[in-house]
């Protein structure tokens, strides 16, 4: 019998909550960042009705129904639920790529991969870019999220990296390219897998006959193409074959972007005709390490347990109890103090920079890692604060192909919405602790 009660306050418990997410529903009182960059609107109203947005506007402008379910942002931010658009769900902060790689493949799919995107979710991010990653296990997760099976960040995925020569124990998310004829096969079996996007890395390894068989395939069937911009060859000639955006800072230590890349970058910036050159410059990772490496404290929020198994936290601890120690940042001091520069001279050059983290690094959880980004980008590098959130939501929506669904607040598309308590034009890093998620239309915090 009590096992039958158990059972009863359960089941009406999820019938409730269903109840609640199926009805209307009105935020009512906040500041709202729709996502355009204009002024933002004081003591906004936005109605949902089931997963769309149904209505925006004010107090004075918006009747409320009476069967509207009140949620009061009053004092609070509103604005688009956020992007991410580099991260990695397959990974999730361990420092041992290798034995990473070894040890947890069975697992990617059912545990590591859903973790790592209801972590995302939980912080905001309703929507990611995940680049690189075993190809059946990035489609069943995505698929997953889309049909509402688990929760998590919206995700859209690249899966397998493309590049000349896979490295050694990587091939099951690494294809390598031999040959233009073999590089076309390898994108129309991506394509035909139903992948977002295509992943280039170390593309300047290719030959050139390579590279422009497999961009033109992917703009072929539909797919945008992303490639590393680690080093000036790779940027060079990412630039001639009309890749679709570039990933990290890059360059390593060198203080800047050389004349020649930054002259071709402003010659295609000029160009009207190809849109905008888009840049996910994932700066926080290197710009923080050495910070989190003295104040290790910050490693022991326990955001990033969310969905994993004791063992695996146990084992991603272990990893990290020596922050100073790791390889993977050994190079950093050196590098930290040239991010600025390349940054502006993006700007300057008149690139559009999107979000991105590389979250799942050493030590870059997916609960944080991308409003670190946005302070990095605000209070280090002094970009305007509204460019910053429009480059977590307007822009990442438009360059994936879904403005006309996601990315602003505006009454048709699908309700993906957070607000925070207080101001975020004014303190950004109040996006470390998001209190408000809602997420086609269902509230998950």
């Amino acid at each position: 019998m009590q096992k039958f009660y158990l059972f009863f306050f359960s089941f009406i418990t999820s019938l409730l909550l269903f109840s609640q997410d199926g009805q209307l529903k009105a935020l009512v009182g906040g500041t709202l960042i729709d996502g355009y960059g204009a002024e933002p609107i004081r003591n906004s109203v936005i109605l949902i009705e089931g997963e769309r947005i149904k209505a925006v506007g004010t107090l004075g402008t918006i009747e409320i129904p009476e069967n509207a379910e009140i949620i009061s942002t009053e004092g609070m931010s509103v604005l688009p639920g956020l992007w991410d658009m580099h991260v990695h769900t397959m990974i999730n902060g361990h420092a041992d790529y290798k034995y990473w790689d070894k040890t947890y493949p069975p697992l990617f799919k059912d545990v590591i991969m859903p973790a790592s995107a209801h972590q995302l979710l939980m912080a905001g991010v309703t929507s990611a870019r995940d680049l690189g990653a075993p190809l059946e296990e990035s489609i069943a997760v995505r698929d997953a999220i889309k049909n509402g099976e688990i929760p998590g960040a919206t995700l859209y995925v690249s899966g397998p990296f493309i590049q000349h020569k896979p490295y050694p124990g990587t091939e099951a998310f690494r294809w390598g390219v031999k040959g233009p004829e073999d590089g076309k096969k390898k994108i129309r079996s991506l394509a035909n897998a139903g992948v977002d996007v295509i992943k280039l890395i170390d593309h300047d390894q290719m030959t050139m006959e390579e590279l422009q068989a497999v961009v033109d395939e992917a703009h072929k069937n539909n797919l945008k193409v992303v490639a590393h911009g680690h080093r000036p060859e790779e940027i060079r000639r990412g630039l001639k074959v009309d890749v679709d955006c570039f990933e990290h800072t890059g360059l390593s230590s060198a203080p800047k972007y050389p004349d020649d890349v930054m002259q071709m970058i402003k010659e295609r910036t000029a160009q009207m005709n190809k849109g905008p050159l888009f840049w996910c410059p994932t700066v926080e990772g290197l710009y923080n390490y050495e910070y989190v490496r003295d104040n290790p404290e910050k490693l022991d929020n326990d955001s990033w347990h969310l969905g994993l198994p004791d063992s695996i936290i146990a084992d991603i601890k272990e990893s990290i109890k020596h922050p100073d120690r790791l390889p993977y940042f050994q190079l950093t001091p050196s590098r930290r103090p040239t991010l600025k520069t390349k940054i502006h001279q993006l700007l300057d050059a008149g690139v559009v920079l999107l979000i991105g983290t590389d979250s799942g690094i050493p030590m870059k959880f997916h609960s944080q890692s991308t409003w670190n980004e946005l302070d990095v980008w605000v209070n280090e590098f002094g970009i305007d604060p509204m460019y910053a959130i429009r480059s977590a939501t307007y822009w990442p929506a438009l360059w994936m192909g879904v403005a006309d669904e996601v990315g602003t607040i505006t009454p048709g598309k699908y309700a993906d919405i957070i607000a925070v308590d207080g101001d975020v034009l004014r303190y950004i890093s109040l996006l470390q602790d998001v209190d408000l998620v809602i997420k086609h239309g269902k509230r998950y915090k």
